[in-house]
């Protein structure tokens, strides 16, 4: 059977706080040139304002399995369309609050990600961290699976090249969008 991408099922684990991000919130970007799927290249470190990148496992692809058949029980795993299409539903909200830059960040390729950008009609683009430069520069959290080196879902508040805010883990990852939304209105609360 297909698997859903655009629905996450009632049971998916929780994924806890391992403490792996908790060293992103004060440093500064390395200055890592990524691909993007508009088939630029994005230096997060440079752009000006505030950003916001969410860190993603990897898309699915309509007609073709899992990665791993129990993809669904790795905690944080399942779950990367919806909110990648939290992000997109809420673009024009972000905007309104300030934020100037909006980009998914995973380790797949940008050619595989295209796909996904185009099928979601996403109105901004995905970034490719494949050889894990950024990944490794940074430090991002982690896991294995089907040998491939994945990003644990997070996501970054970045105002001129420092990370301001992580929300990690993100969970359920359809909501990631409302909950920088919320922090957006009233960070301080």
């Amino acid at each position: 059977m297909e698997p859903d991408f655009l629905s996450l099922p009632p049971d998916l684990p929780v994924p806890e706080d391992d403490g792996a991000a908790a060293h992103l919130v004060g440093r500064r970007l390395p200055n890592v040139s990524l691909e993007a799927t508009d088939g630029g290249r994005v230096a997060l470190s440079a752009l000006a304002g505030r950003s916001v990148v969410y860190a993603y496992p990897r898309t699915g692809e309509p007609g073709r399995p899992n990665l791993v058949p129990d993809w669904d029980l790795i905690p944080g795993a399942r779950g990367c369309t919806p909110q990648t299409c939290s992000f997109r539903d809420h673009h024009a909200a972000l905007r309104a609050l300030g934020v100037a830059h909006l980009h998914g960040l995973s380790t797949q390729t940008s050619a595989y990600q295209r796909e996904a950008a185009e099928r979601l009609h996403l109105p901004f683009t995905l970034l490719a961290d494949p050889h894990l430069a950024f990944t490794k520069a940074l430090g991002l959290p982690t896991f294995v699976a089907a040998g491939q080196t994945l990003l644990r879902r997070l996501t970054m508040i970045v105002d001129e090249g420092v990370v301001t805010k992580v929300f990690y883990p993100v969970f359920p990852p359809d909501r990631s969008a409302d909950d920088v939304l919320a922090w957006l209105r009233a960070p301080d609360a």
